[in-house]
């Protein structure tokens, strides 16, 4: 796929999908189609990576709009990465406000997202434009303060309580998006800024976080090293990463406060 910009993505089987998600959203009569997250970052890993990605559609998004929305996904389904592709559908009109639930499809279901913060810095910083308007010409511009805000208040409100639900952090994907989520806000709250996710990966040590976990990541993300493969790890990964996170967050959102 050829971006707005001239330049190509790399991976065959996401062009393919991009294309044929554009070639769904004609009849949707979208203004702008955007990518954010590792897709926008420059830090996708094709097949592990989600495709985020935000459609702008002309509005008002009515039960016609909704069915339309349903059935190109439908028609999405048998290509391997479509269990991958997130997106959201704001209006022109409706797009500035933060605080505007918006009808979003992930995890094969249509329900009601915002579009936070940290998405709406990550458009400006480094969204990439698939079609349509760039995201300077459609969203306001995301202070410091409103994404440090934010960021902590998800470390308190939401990651704080979910370090203490135990059965969840045998997943990798709750090991995976919690301690590079931790590490990402630490990073905002002390500058201010975005960075990536492998950013935040070689950041993690540095913060405390237990060596063994940080490179189970890395291996299983991005192919880096070996790491424990034995039938207790998880467990014992489990225990090392809510051990950590517990306290750090807590430190973090103290030190906000």
């Amino acid at each position: 796929m050829t971006t707005h910009d001239g330049t190509r993505t790399t991976d065959a089987l996401t062009d393919a999908l991009l294309d044929r998600f554009l070639g769904e959203l004609r009849e949707l009569s979208p203004v702008a189609v955007w990518a954010h997250g590792s897709l926008g970052g420059g830090d996708y890993q094709e097949g592990r990576s989600d495709l985020d990605l935000i459609a702008v559609l002309e509005g008002p998004i009515g039960p016609d709009t909704v069915w339309n929305v349903a059935r190109a996904h439908a028609r999405l389904r048998d290509d391997p990465l479509a269990p991958l592709l997130h997106c959201s559908y704001p209006t022109g009109a409706t797009a500035a406000d933060p605080e505007r639930r918006h009808l979003t499809w992930a995890h094969g279901h249509l329900r009601r997202r915002t579009v936070t913060p940290v998405t709406r810095r990550e458009l400006h910083t480094f969204g990439r434009v698939l079609y349509g308007k760039a995201p300077g010409e459609l969203l306001p511009v995301v202070s410091d303060r409103q994404l440090t805000d934010s960021v902590v208040r998800e470390q308190r409100d939401f990651w704080r309580p979910t370090v203490d639900k135990a059965r969840l952090w045998t997943r990798d994907v709750w090991v995976d998006l919690g301690m590079v989520t931790f590490a990402r806000a630490t990073m905002t709250v002390r500058e201010g800024s975005l960075i990536s996710k492998r950013e935040a990966l070689d950041l993690l040590p540095g913060l405390g976080a237990p060596v063994e976990v940080v490179e189970d990541i890395a291996r299983r993300r991005y192919g880096r090293g070996s790491g424990p493969v034995d039938a207790g790890w998880p467990a014992r990964r489990a225990e090392l990463t809510r051990d950590f996170l517990g306290g750090a967050i807590d430190r973090l959102v103290a030190s906000y406060a």
